[in-house]
């Protein structure tokens, strides 16, 4: 695995293997990698030639209050991990080259960027796609992999790509999950042992809200009471929000209809978690599986 920092050598790198007619796959990260992170470049190797992922802390999506600085790092580590996974080369740029003296051009998706974490993280998606389109014009990508952990980003981008006429193909990779339900994240490492362990409640409420559906509820309201329920009475987490909402413009339903996010995010002390589900009311009113939430994967036996 080659390590490129330097911001010229990634774009003369990707000029060359597109001139040679290779196929570039791109996924983009803040690093302290786990198995989420590592499927992402699993389904990267399996659709690209070239495997290229970004390690960079962005300082910009992240608010005043919030952990950029603590945010956890641990690059020996993931160097290991992604050498073993089959990156072939890691870009990892330094934020004083991304962001140099007098940068003031800033990206930004109006819309579906003020809801659901948006109204809470004001400013966090406009550094979201604002470093996601210099990564795209520095790596040249032919397709980028998300997670569908953060739904609401990867559907962000995906505006922000069609808008911007930008020739990258978007894939969404399923959630992957501790054995026990929780969606693996970064900030898991902040939750204290009796934290971790009420944690799995958020997946319990997803599942018992799409139990709800496929039972025949169509009612909005009664599936955000129920899991609100859920949550409120077997954890200490504190709700930042539970939102039923259509994939396209992120609206709020009254009645589920089409394809349909359900999606939360719960503060546990230092932790604010988010965790979703997306599938289709088709026309004969039958939920259906989405093609953006293919069964959840589970970690390989032996991952970290």
């Amino acid at each position: 695995m080659d390590i490129v920092t330097d911001i010229g050598l990634m774009h003369r790198t990707a000029q060359a293997l597109r001139q040679d007619g290779k196929r570039i796959g791109c996924v983009p990260t803040m690093g302290y990698l786990h198995q989420g992170h590592l499927s992402l470049v699993r389904r990267a190797r399996e659709i690209s030639q070239v495997v290229v992922v970004s390690l960079f802390v962005n300082p910009t999506q992240f608010g005043p209050q919030e952990d950029y600085d603590s945010y956890p790092r641990d690059l020996p580590r993931d160097i290991q991990l992604l050498e073993e996974t089959g990156c072939d080369i890691l870009f990892q740029p330094a934020a004083e080259r991304m962001y140099p003296p007098g940068h003031s051009t800033v990206v930004e998706v109006q819309g579906l960027t003020g809801v659901l974490c948006g109204a809470s993280r004001p400013g966090h998606f406009r550094g979201v796609t604002t470093v996601v389109t210099m990564l795209f014009d520095i790596i040249r990508p032919h397709l980028a992999v998300f997670g569908q952990k953060d739904a609401q980003q990867a559907i962000v981008i995906r505006r922000m790509v069609t808008d911007l006429h930008q020739d990258v193909e978007i894939v969404v990779a399923p959630t992957v999950r501790e054995p026990d339900g929780l969606a693996m994240s970064s900030r898991n490492k902040y939750l204290s042992p009796r934290e971790r362990q009420e944690a799995p409640v958020l997946y319990r409420a997803l599942q018992r809200a799409r139990s709800q559906v496929e039972e025949g509820e169509r009612r909005a309201d009664r599936l955000v009471q129920g899991m609100q329920r859920l949550i409120e009475s077997e954890s200490s987490g504190h709700i930042d929000y539970i939102a039923v909402v259509d994939t396209g413009r992120l609206q709020p339903l009254e009645e589920l209809a089409g394809e349909v996010l359900i999606a939360l995010a719960v503060k546990f002390g230092r932790a604010r978690l988010i965790d979703n589900i997306i599938f289709n009311i088709g026309d004969n009113g039958v939920p259906g599986t989405s093609m953006t939430s293919a069964s959840p994967e589970r970690p390989s036996p032996g991952g970290v």
